[in-house]
């Protein structure tokens, strides 16, 4: 990439790209590969993309691990049944 101002205009054969405005989210753009869309539709692709970055963060933020587990323990939990000695109890290992 040149050192070129984001606001000046792309020659025809250097793609467009459009930088975030969030300062939250410090170097992301979109960048247009082909075509010539309009600053309309840049917005409304940079406002989908938003919302799907925040409904996605959102969603890990429900799927933290509880305070006292690492991730190790939250993992290992389903994969451990427990053993119960007594008869009949190793059939399954019998493979």
């Amino acid at each position: 990439m040149s050192g070129r101002h984001a606001l000046q205009e792309p020659r025809g054969d250097e793609p467009h790209e459009a930088a975030s405005p969030d300062p939250a989210v410090p170097g992301a753009s979109i960048r247009v590969l082909a075509g010539s869309p309009t600053p309309e539709e840049l917005a409304a692709v940079t406002a989908v993309l938003a919302a799907l970055e925040a409904e996605e963060s959102a969603a890990a933020a429900r799927r933290t691990v509880p305070r006292g587990q690492s991730g190790w323990q939250e993992s290992q939990r389903s994969l451990r049944v427990p053993l119960h000695p007594g008869p009949g109890r190793w059939s399954r290992s019998a493979g």
